[in-house]
């Protein structure tokens, strides 16, 4: 393989914490010219994010409190993927719990991996659209308000400073790139029942 004298390859593992969430290994390496190193990363479970297009062209977006962040971001939906969940299933979900929003038509855009210095966290971003609204089902301790934008309003938080959650601005790569026809998507109906089936 053309990538072979760059490869890292393990020699040891240590699980150093394991939390609710997080799993933060810390592994000696040998690198391309012998030596030894260390590398600590944290294990993720994957997840999704969800650009939803409602029919008149606006966006659903979000704002929440990130308390690493010590303020409120402003993001597209998403969610942790549970445990052997399919994507799409997670997608579905999430977007129904925290916007209300059920979706007739989903596309899968591609997959983000937003941190891979220390994290395998890989994020699939899927495009909804023929959104009806229902009601919604947060999470015990999860707080957010669900509003909706323009692209070009979100482009302009882009450009400010305003948004800077690095999945919420691939998502707008993607939809700018999907929308001038240079990215294609491909459209499915959603699974017969579960556009109505947040997780109890």
């Amino acid at each position: 393989m053309a990538d072979e004298h760059l490869r890292e390859e393990q020699v040891s593992s240590q699980q150093v914490y394991k939390g609710h969430f997080l799993d933060v290994r810390r592994d000696e390496v040998r690198l391309p010219d012998g030596s030894l190193a260390a590398r600590e990363y944290i294990v993720h479970p994957g997840a999704v994010m969800i650009v939803p297009l409602l029919d008149d062209g606006r966006l659903v977006v979000e704002r929440q409190f990130r308390y690493p962040m010590g303020r409120v971001m402003l993001e597209f939906p998403a969610g942790k993927l549970d445990a052997g969940e399919p994507p799409l299933t997670c997608a579905i979900r999430e977007l129904a719990e925290e916007t209300g929003y059920r979706a007739r038509e989903w596309a899968r855009a591609g997959i983000l991996h937003n941190a891979i210095a220390y994290s395998d966290e890989g994020i699939e971003v899927w495009f909804a659209r023929g959104l009806e609204l229902g009601g919604r089902a947060l999470d015990a301790g999860e707080f957010l308000d669900v509003e909706t934008t323009t692209l070009a309003a979100l482009e302009s938080s882009a450009a400010n400073g305003e948004l800077t959650d690095a999945k919420t601005l691939i998502g707008l790569l993607w939809l700018q790139n999907w929308q001038s026809g240079r990215w294609p998507i491909t459209w499915q109906k959603a699974p017969d029942g579960t556009e109505q089936s947040p997780r109890p």
